[in-house]
C-alpha cells in the first residue's frame, strides 16, 4: 500500500505555490510515499472548510499569513491541527514570529526575490519531517 502524507498549503500567491509544488515533485520522485494535497487561498476556505470539518488531517500546514481577500490565514485552529505540524511561511518577519510564539518552531522567512530558495528550503523542511514519519498507514 502506498503511503499519503497529506500537506495543507495556505498560500494565495500563484508564483509561489508553483515553486513550491515544482519542488514538491522533486521530493516526491521515487519515494515510497506520494503528496495529498490541499490548498487554500483565502482564510473564508480555512474557515468553512477546515478548522470545523472533523474530518480534516494533516501531516504537514504550511502556513503564511496574508491573503488576497485582506483577511489573515492565521484564523487556521492551531490548537486542533498542533502548531509541531506547520510550517510557517510569511514574507513578513513579525507574522512568523506570532506563530513562534503560538509554538510553531520551523520557519522560512519567504522572499519574492529568491522564490527559488524558498521553495527548496521549505521542501527541505517537508522532507526532514516525512523521513521522520511511519511508511505505514495508520488507521
Amino acid at each position: 500500500m502506498i503511503v499519503t502524507k497529506t500537506i495543507l498549503i495556505l498560500e494565495d500567491d500563484l508564483k509561489t505555490l508553483s515553486k513550491l509544488l515544482a519542488e514538491l515533485a522533486k521530493l516526491e520522485e521515487d519515494q515510497p510515499f506520494y503528496f495529498s494535497l490541499v490548498i487554500l487561498t483565502d482564510y473564508i476556505q480555512v474557515e468553512d472548510y477546515i478548522n470545523d470539518n472533523p474530518k480534516a488531517k494533516f501531516d504537514i500546514i504550511l502556513l503564511d499569513r496574508d491573503c488576497k481577500l485582506a483577511g489573515s490565514f492565521h484564523v487556521l485552529n492551531l490548537e486542533k491541527f498542533g502548531a509541531d505540524k506547520v510550517i510557517a511561511i510569511s514574507s513578513v518577519p513579525e507574522y512568523n514570529a506570532q506563530l513562534k510564539e503560538k509554538g510553531v518552531t520551523k520557519v522560512v522567512l519567504k522572499d519574492y526575490q529568491y522564490l527559488d530558495k524558498f521553495a527548496e528550503a521549505v521542501v527541505k523542511i517537508i522532507g526532514e519531517i516525512v523521513s521522520k514519519m511511519p511508511l505505514i498507514e495508520d488507521d
